[in-house]
């Protein structure tokens, strides 16, 4: 059984752990107002669910990063290294003021995570889903939805068996896709990825 940390347990950390539960999987959810905050939210996901500080989430298993942009820097490197790191974090200037490379567009929001954890493996994913949506269209059968997914590191492609199994019965696997730049996590049917250039 994989045990999955989220660094963040929001609206879409907080899906993504319910489905992992749903799964069959262990989570280990943190955010920054301490483990003692998400004591209901740990009840109502059940035995499998625990709370933890974000270093210990980051060590306990493969990762969820699901907090504001403007935090990033705040995501524990230690216990990432050599870990696949799940980046669903978007810009919103709005909330997290402004980022000059961002904005200037000389590097993207998963860049800007990927060089404060060199050696992690950065893949984006369930950053461009509404978080209610990712709670209502996942089916073992029938027509599927899909979430892309991108990353940069081949090595990624090893493991992303573990990756689907998080939101998909163990029937689902991940296969590389021929084309380049992104693929997508299918909730229903064997999904293709494709790690970016």
């Amino acid at each position: 059984m994989t045990t999955w940390g989220f660094i963040g347990s929001g609206n879409i950390g907080t899906t993504v752990a319910r489905l992992a539960v749903a799964a069959g999987h262990d989570v280990v959810l943190s955010n920054s107002r301490g483990a003692e905050t998400l004591a209901d939210v740990v009840d109502d996901l059940g035995p499998h669910a625990t709370a933890a500080t974000a270093a210990e989430a980051a060590r306990d298993g493969d990762v969820v990063v699901t907090i504001p942009l403007r935090n990033y820097a705040q995501v524990p490197r230690e216990e990432l290294r050599g870990k696949i790191v799940i980046d669903t974090m978007n810009y919103h200037p709005q909330r997290d003021g402004n980022i000059a490379e961002l904005d200037n567009e000389s590097t993207t929001s998963p860049a800007l995570l990927a060089a404060h954890l060199p050696e992690s493996k950065v893949v984006k994913g369930f950053n461009n889903i509404f978080f209610q949506h990712l709670a209502a269209l996942p089916r073992i059968t029938g027509a599927g939805t899909a979430a892309p997914l991108r990353s940069r590191a081949t090595t990624t492609r090893r493991r992303r068996s573990s990756l689907s199994s998080l939101t998909r019965s163990a029937t689902t696997r991940l296969t590389s896709a021929p084309s380049r730049g992104g693929g997508a996590l299918s909730l229903t049917q064997p999904p293709t990825a494709s790690c970016m250039p």
